[in-house]
């Protein structure tokens, strides 16, 4: 179980996402009085409120703060897993630190807390991120070298927009980041193992043993 935990959380957090997304009654910030869940013009955010914003009662919430609190098990444990395959201590510490403390932020995105805990959550999880980039640009996963890079710049971007205030396109960037999000912990949780990174470490003994 502890193998695929990460990825049941993942799988399992999606399907009740996708559920509150389909009982949403309607409105979002740009059309009050639409009809359901629009992809491109809703956020996420709207599935945590008890009145959808069209004024009508809100059946998705509940389905939403599971899929939100299986949401944040995963990534949390993603980031405790990948802490445990990388050899350099001060890396493993920030990483499990974040992925602990993480769970309960990236949960309480679904209260009202949600603004501040965005920025909190978004801040850890970029931080996290950026060690593991770090620490796979020292490996021989190049395919990977660049995804993680990509990612960083599609993560980047849409934190730029939250911060513009550029609603229509964060709407959009928004479903962009999780799918990218969701792809590149299930292939870092997958793909890359302990031995590629403890490679790397194994090199750099064996320079310095030359080098001496």
């Amino acid at each position: 179980m502890r193998k695929y935990s990460v990825l049941i959380c993942v799988i399992i957090s999606l399907l009740f996402l996708i559920i509150a997304a389909m009982l949403y009654p309607g409105g979002s910030i740009l059309d009050k009085n639409s009809v359901g869940f629009d992809w491109s013009k809703n956020f996420f955010s709207n599935l945590f409120l008890a009145k959808a914003l069209n004024g009508t009662a809100n059946p998705s919430r509940i389905w939403a703060l599971i899929g939100m609190f299986f949401n944040s098990v995963g990534y949390g444990l993603f980031f405790i897993h990948t802490a445990r395959k990388i050899p350099q201590k001060h890396t493993e510490l920030v990483l499990k630190s974040i992925g602990v403390i993480n769970m309960l932020f990236t949960f309480l995105i679904a209260t009202p807390l949600h603004d501040i805990m965005v920025t909190v959550s978004s801040t850890l999880t970029m931080l996290g991120l950026f060690y593991i980039t770090v620490s796979i640009l020292k490996t021989k996963l190049h395919w990977l070298k660049f995804f993680c890079i990509g990612s960083l710049l599609i993560f980047y971007s849409t934190l730029y927009l939250y911060g513009a205030g550029d609603w229509g396109l964060l709407a959009v960037m928004q479903k962009v980041t999780f799918l990218c999000f969701m792809l590149l912990v299930l292939t870092i949780e997958y793909f890359a193992k302990g031995e590629d990174f403890q490679q790397n470490k194994s090199n750099r003994v064996a320079i310095k043993a030359t080098n001496h």
